[in-house]
C-alpha cells in the first residue's frame, strides 16, 4: 500500500505546473512551464512543440523537445543565451553595414534560419528522460 502512494507521488510529483507561458513562433510553440521536483525545487521545463502533418495531410502528431532548467543554473543559462542572441544580432548588422546587397523585401529576413523542410546535415537528438 505504501509503495503504491509512494509510486504515485513520484509519477505525478514533477509533473503539477504552477505557472507556464505559451510562445507561438511560426510552426513552433514554446513552453515555458515553472515545476516544482520531489524535493521542493523549482525548475523551468522548456518544451518546443512542432506540428508535423503526414504527407497524405491524414494525420498530425507533435514532435516535442524538453530541456530543464534548475535554479542553480538560471544566471549561467541566462548569460549565454544573451551572448548568443547578441553574436546573431551583431552578425547581421555587420553584414548590413559591410553593404552586402539585400533584395528588395528582403531587409528583415537578412539572417533568418534555412527553412525547416530544406535537407540539411545536421544531426538532431530527441532525447526524453
Amino acid at each position: 500500500m505504501e509503495d503504491s502512494i509512494k509510486k504515485r507521488h513520484v509519477e505525478n510529483g514533477d509533473r503539477e505546473i504552477l505557472y507556464s507561458r505559451a510562445i507561438k513562433a511560426g510552426k513552433r510553440i514554446y513552453y515555458l512551464d515553472v515545476k516544482k521536483n520531489l524535493k521542493d525545487d523549482l525548475f523551468i521545463a522548456v518544451t518546443e512543440s512542432k506540428k508535423i502533418q503526414s504527407k497524405d495531410h491524414l494525420e498530425v502528431s507533435f514532435e516535442k523537445h524538453k530541456i530543464f532548467l534548475y535554479k542553480e543554473d538560471f544566471e549561467k543559462f541566462m548569460e549565454g543565451m544573451r551572448d548568443v542572441i547578441d553574436y546573431i544580432q551583431n552578425a547581421c548588422s555587420h553584414e548590413s553595414a559591410e553593404g552586402i546587397e539585400i533584395p528588395a523585401g528582403k531587409e528583415d529576413d537578412s539572417c533568418d534560419f534555412p527553412e525547416e523542410d530544406t535537407p540539411s546535415d545536421n544531426i538532431k537528438l530527441n532525447i526524453e528522460f
